[in-house]
């Protein structure tokens, strides 16, 4: 072989050889994980926020001493009612503002403002400008104060 053609066979090698080069340099990038888990932080910042407790309905003590007597409420989207129940008698406790969190939180307390247009004429109504209404595991709680004696009540949902 003569030392043109040697010259031709070694620029063929070596332009081969940067080819492999420049080829395996152009694929995609390496991963630290599998497949799909490049994806960004995106998708879980787009995942729903979730949905506000939703307190509307019936609730009725759970915690009372008498199965005869005992608070009930009333609940829609921003208002709350709650009653002494005893035999043959239903008479008005409080009316009042609810403010339930937009954030889903399920456990969370808030002050209901008196409903003075409801319970200024109910005898048995409390005189209170607010009344501080807890709601945890699914159970509704606040203070009930009658002739010196202070009461937590706890309803649940019916």
């Amino acid at each position: 072989m003569n030392a043109a053609a040697a010259k031709t066979v070694s620029a063929f090698a070596l332009l081969a050889l940067l080819g492999v080069g420049v080829v395996g340099c152009s694929g995609e990038p390496a991963s630290n994980g599998p497949k799909g888990d490049t994806q960004s932080s995106t998708s879980e910042e787009k995942q729903e926020a979730p949905e506000p407790v939703d307190l509307t309905g019936e609730w009725k003590q759970s915690n009372s001493n008498d199965p005869e007597s005992f608070q009930t409420a009333t609940i829609t989207a921003d208002t709350i009612e709650v009653f002494w129940n005893a035999p043959d008698t239903k008479s008005l406790y409080w009316a009042g503002t609810v403010e339930v969190p937009q954030d889903g939180s399920t456990s969370f307390a808030w002050d209901s403002a008196n409903d003075k247009t409801k319970t200024d004429s109910a005898i048995l109504a409390s005189g209170d400008d607010t009344k501080t209404f807890t709601f945890e595991n699914g159970e509704l709680s606040y203070d009930v104060t009658a002739m010196g004696t202070t009461m937590t009540v706890r309803l649940t949902q019916e």
